[in-house]
């Protein structure tokens, strides 16, 4: 019944009146944010201001047409929206051209016509295979971002798009200097209110570019804070579903920036101070705790007789005290270690290692020379190496693998978005060293059958193998800094 009263109250109506009410809706309808985007178009909350009410776009609108024309461009857009909802691509393609053509800025408020543009030339993009169309649909999709950014005022948050679908969608066709550019023009405007969908590839660049050189130490400690406080802002204020989306950005974008602590004097001492004695404070019990914030301090250059220190100096002699090492390579490494100086360290472990004959010795150099990479210098790469030195002199020993596991377990966030496909199959590698573990040496049974458990469940769903034509059981390579071939697992 109510069916045929919505029927009836429409068909009465003029084609120009129902397209108004069409449009008014779409203008109105709030968006409801979703989970993190992975190469999808984010979906941003339009939250109008009375700026942006009494905006007057200089791009024309259905009113500044006449009416023959105000009917034509009214009635293609209604259409094209049908058509698109429809998945009519090529239906939609060209009633869009009209209705973008005649009037760009719609009825002055609303801008999805840029939205359904760019997918459509994805559309395009995605099915096209001669390279210079390619090229020319990608040159339409940043010329559709510019044109609404003109139209409707909004550099700051265009930047933001641009920069997302480049890094994303196109990173092959856009410099990576120009896409970190944007991103930058974006977050330099926004501060702490940047979009979400921002947040995540920033970070990954950062990180890249911090590590490369690119980027001074100043301005990378500078984004580097801002991402922390953008990250807190969004926990702090988020509401409904839209704080499932920051949970999965702090899954990630601290991360990167946690990484940035393995780059000789990035951070100082403010940083390690902020970041560990907070922690201190509340598990003062931890030995492993207190002996790490100890060294970060040292790594900050903090004031070996400020209060921090002091503090730290004073729990360790009481309860963490360890007999110091003999003189030697390794009480020096020792002493650098505790120190700060990580490089400096590895270098005393490497040479004490060399010199010694026994092969024990050495596998347990190798191994803390490992753990040193991983945990102090974040070079999961080089980490590996050493792990592999120590299981090589030892070969029955279960730990140089129980630790390459958690290195490819800690892989997600460099590998992939933190989330999704690229970040969960490091979990079939990371299993594969568990069991490696605890085969070769069956006293890490107990602890490898945790790790096991813990990661399992993170591993890709049947649906997610199925969508990519790879059966359960089939040998896999993972790629990123990993490189290992492993087999396809589901987790349910």
């Amino acid at each position: 019944m109510a069916h045929l009263q919505n029927h009836f109250f429409f068909s009465n109506k003029p084609l120009w009146i129902l397209c108004l009410i069409y449009i008014g809706v779409l203008s109105c309808t709030p968006k409801v944010t979703e989970e993190l985007p992975k190469n999808t178009d984010p979906a941003p909350v339009v939250n109008p201001t009375t700026e942006e009410e009494t905006f007057k776009s200089p791009c024309a609108t259905f009113d500044d047409l006449n009416g023959a024309d105000r009917e034509t461009a009214m009635t293609a857009y209604v259409l094209y929206r049908d058509n698109m909802k429809a998945n009519r691509m090529e239906d939609a393609l060209g009633l869009w051209r009209q209705a973008y053509g005649m009037a760009p800025a719609s009825n002055g408020k609303v801008k999805s016509q840029y939205d359904d543009g760019v997918k459509l030339y994805k559309y395009l993009f995605d099915k096209e295979t001669d390279a210079d169309l390619k090229k020319k649909y990608v040159d339409s999709v940043f010329m559709l971002y510019d044109k609404r950014a003109y139209c409707f005022d909004e550099k700051v948050y265009i930047s933001g798009l641009k920069a997302f679908d480049a890094f994303y969608y196109f990173p092959t066709y856009i410099d990576t200097s120009v896409i970190f550019t944007w991103f930058t023009e974006h977050i330099d405007a926004k501060g702490i209110q940047s979009a979400y969908f921002v947040i995540n590839p920033f970070s990954k660049m950062l990180y890249d570019r911090v590590v490369a050189g690119k980027i001074s130490r100043e301005e990378g400690v500078r984004y580097a804070t801002l991402i922390t406080q953008i990250v807190e802002n969004g926990l702090a204020n988020c509401k409904g579903k839209e704080c499932d989306t920051w949970k999965v950005i702090e899954g990630y974008a601290p991360v990167q920036m946690e990484l940035l602590e393995g780059v000789e004097d990035f951070y100082d001492c403010n940083y390690y101070s902020h970041k560990y004695m907070p922690l201190v404070n509340r598990y003062p019990d931890s030995c492993e705790l207190v002996n790490t914030a100890y060294t970060r301090l040292f790594r900050g250059d903090c004031d070996p007789k400020g209060a921090d220190l002091a503090r730290l100096t004073d729990i360790k002699s009481k309860q963490c005290y360890v007999a110091p090492e003999t003189p030697g390579l390794a009480k020096q490494g020792y002493d650098a270690y505790l120190k700060g100086r990580y490089k400096e360290a590895v270098q005393k472990f490497e040479q004490f290692a060399q010199e010694s004959a026994d092969k024990e010795i050495k596998a347990k150099y190798y191994l803390l020379i490992s753990k040193i990479y991983y945990g102090d210098l974040k070079n999961f790469s080089v980490s590996r190496q050493y792990a592999r030195k120590a299981a090589d002199l030892k070969p029955n020993w279960g730990e140089p693998y129980m630790l390459i596991g958690k290195l490819y377990a800690s892989s997600g966030p460099l590998c992939g978005p933190g989330t999704g496909w690229d970040s969960q199959i490091v979990t079939w590698v990371a299993i594969d060293q568990f069991q490696l573990a605890k085969s070769v040496d069956p006293s890490f049974t107990a602890e490898a059958n945790k790790w096991i458990s813990r990661y399992a469940q993170y591993m890709p769903k049947k649906e997610d193998l199925f969508f990519r034509g790879i059966k359960e059981g089939a040998k896999y390579s993972v790629p990123c800094w990993i490189q290992e071939q492993t087999t396809a697992r589901a987790s349910d």
